[in-house]
């Protein structure tokens, strides 16, 4: 298991379970797969023949496949259009890089403060708060050997306009709980960076 593909994984899970539409089902089975995922990352990609750690990790991938049918959101506009104006790079990766800004412009919107979705999200990760979520994420990209941001993979503003034009016509961009404006989605390219 590389790191990049189990962050693909866990970042599935998550987007899923933020993201507008009513599914309690693909809900369900999203929070089971992202507490899976997060407790078992870090030991599948260090240790590759560790056979619990990979079963959970394959059963996290399995689960946000089969939840995001309900929808994702930002993190998947932006990485899809990011990857588009660069193929080469890694959309595990990039689904990683824009979590954390993503998590925190979600914070605020109506329904996933209604279902308190970030704190369920918490639990799940064995977190105090929903606000630690995103600090929880750059630590975990650090400790599996992840870029340190959008900057460290060679992305520089010069591509932050394509990108947004991308990601306003992604599928995913209707289904985030809040939608994004221009102006919004270049403050999470920045924060990413």
């Amino acid at each position: 298991l590389t790191a990049a593909t189990g962050m693909d994984g866990v970042a599935h899970c998550m987007e899923t379970f933020m993201a507008a539409p009513f599914n309690p089902p693909a809900d369900g089975i999203a929070l089971d797969g992202l507490a899976r995922g997060w407790a078992n990352i870090e030991r599948a990609t260090v240790n590759g023949q560790d056979r619990e750690a990979r079963l959970n990790m394959m059963s996290a991938s399995m689960q946000g496949a089969m939840a995001f049918q309900k929808g994702l959101g930002c993190v998947h506009s932006l990485s899809h259009s990011l990857g588009g104006v660069n193929p080469r790079m890694h959309h595990g990766t990039l689904n990683a890089m824009f979590l954390p800004a993503v998590v925190r412009f979600n914070a605020s919107a109506e329904s996933v403060q209604k279902e308190n979705r970030l704190n369920r999200m918490a639990q799940a990760m064995g977190l105090q708060s929903g606000t630690d979520i995103p600090d929880a994420i750059r630590d975990m990209c650090a400790r599996l050997g992840l870029p340190k941001g959008l900057g460290a993979m060679g992305v520089t503003e010069s591509l932050f306009d394509a990108v947004i034009t991308g990601a306003l016509a992604d599928h995913c961009h209707k289904t985030n709980p809040r939608i994004a404006s221009a102006e919004e989605y270049r403050d999470m390219l920045l924060t990413s960076l």
